[in-house]
């Protein structure tokens, strides 16, 4: 989170998190100060959390992003998330390896049921998956690769396997007798060789979608480190138009479900009914928070009829209300600053034991 906007979606998100988990909760944010602050002035609000939770902010000066996509080489993005959109690409770079899996979620996103279930999935992975994430085969657009047929929106991060796998490439991983990076081959394939780009800086060329045109080439060339995650936990408002689900009919049975959800055929999910678990509304254009998109007061939008109600409870619930008084459960909050990337400390690890005699 790079902004107090994106923190003031991203506070929703994990006020929904907290609400509905029945499990103690680690949030690991990278963020800069302003969406911190925004952040701990709503998480101090709860001081007698249901279970365990532990929130740790990571701050990285901007100039060391761009100095860690620098010594990739050549990944850049037009997309408007930035260069703080392409971190997503180096999370397990970035947190601690005593953190070995973890889930991201886009900030425009809320939960509507135990993420412990989501983490569950965990545990049906097979060993050799270092990535899941929703997948739509039916989807195709050349001009970016075809890279909608996978949303990075929400991932299962076997953080350990990526960092056994080396993800992503660097200048201090060239080095006679380096073990090679998984990245630009499969970069190389998707989008040919990297280009010169000026000014001494070489890039792939074709990239659209941000983070997630890497991430498509990298599940398109390494299948077997990737599986489909359920649409169950990627109702989406962009191209999948949510699957047509909604409130309203609650005594409606699994087969009127599937009859009038959309955008299932010929995917994972044909022949059974989407079951929303977590609501993602991205591609509401023109606003900087998705809950102050226009089309929410539009009595003949479609979005706003099915769902309104959902975003107006998880914006306006209060952080006060997640309190439970007979509860012994702790909160921390803990600030890790400048924070180096995996490779930067294997360099100088490395430098360390050539120096020792």
């Amino acid at each position: 989170m790079f902004s107090e906007n994106s923190a003031a979606e991203g506070a929703v998100l994990i006020k929904s998190i907290i609400l509905y988990s029945s499990s103690p909760l680690e949030f690991h944010i990278i963020c800069d100060q302003s969406a911190q602050e925004y952040l701990e002035k709503r998480i101090s609000l709860l001081t007698h959390p249901q279970h365990h939770i532990l929130v740790r902010f990571y701050r990285i000066p901007h100039q060391n992003m761009v100095a860690r996509i620098d010594r990739e080489g050549a990944i850049n993005t037009d997309h408007a998330a930035g260069v703080p959109g392409l971190m997503k690409l180096f999370i397990h770079e970035i947190l601690p390896t005593t953190v070995r899996r973890a889930i991201f979620v886009d900030t425009d996103a809320f939960f509507i049921s135990d993420p412990t279930q989501l983490w569950a999935h965990f545990h049906a992975l097979r060993p050799e998956t270092a990535i899941s994430m929703p997948s739509h085969p039916d989807q195709s657009e050349p001009q970016w690769h075809n890279a909608n047929r996978i949303c990075s929106c929400i991932m299962l991060l076997d953080l350990d396997r990526l960092r056994a796998l080396r993800l992503m490439d660097s200048s201090h991983y060239h080095l006679p007798g380096e073990v090679p990076a998984l990245a630009p081959s499969a970069f190389t394939a998707m989008f040919g060789p990297p280009i010169e780009a000026g000014d001494g800086h070489m890039r792939y060329d074709g990239v659209k979608l941000g983070d997630q045109g890497y991430w498509w080439a990298i599940v398109s060339h390494r299948p077997d480190i990737f599986q489909h995650l359920s649409y169950d936990w990627e109702i989406s408002s962009c191209l999948m138009d949510m699957y047509m689900k909604g409130l309203g009919d609650d005594d409606a049975d699994e087969a009127h479900e599937q009859f009038v959800q959309v955008h299932t055929d010929d995917t994972p999910e044909r022949g059974r009914a989407v079951l929303p678990k977590m609501l993602h509304f991205n591609c509401l254009d023109g606003v900087d928070r998705y809950y102050d998109w226009p089309g929410w007061s539009d009595p003949n939008d479609g979005l706003a009829h099915r769902w309104l109600p959902a975003v107006r409870y998880h914006v306006g619930y209060k952080w006060l209300w997640l309190n439970q008084p007979e509860s012994n459960a702790t909160l921390t909050m803990q600030t890790l600053h400048d924070v180096k990337f995996a490779d930067e400390e294997y360099a100088l690890a490395r430098a360390r034991n050539v120096a020792t005699p």
